[in-house]
């Protein structure tokens, strides 16, 4: 028997679902041939790498970040320092 095409329009509006599908992970496993605890370990030690590589990176990413920051603010912190400096000084007189 030729199966029937799921969007066609019939009687019911939405198409029809298998409801007999079984979704998990429970007993999914892969079929490579090199599974074994060496390729397992070998993932775990790239994983470790590649982990230690990223926190060097962004160590690095935060440097920079605060360099930039500390640059951006120093005119903030000047102008501070001067609005201060004016007001010890007193108004300047005008004749």
């Amino acid at each position: 028997m030729k199966p029937t095409c799921q969007f066609c329009r019939d009687k019911s509006r939405f198409p029809r679902n298998d409801c007999f599908f079984q979704s998990s992970f429970g007993d999914w496993r892969s079929s490579s041939p090199y599974d074994g605890d060496d390729d397992s370990r070998r993932f775990l030690r790239f994983s470790r790498e590649f982990l230690l590589e990223s926190a060097r990176e962004r160590t690095k990413e935060m440097i920079v970040f605060c360099v930039v920051i500390l640059t951006a603010l120093w005119p903030v912190i000047y102008m501070f320092i001067s609005v201060i400096q004016l007001f010890r000084k007193g108004r300047p007189l005008t004749e």
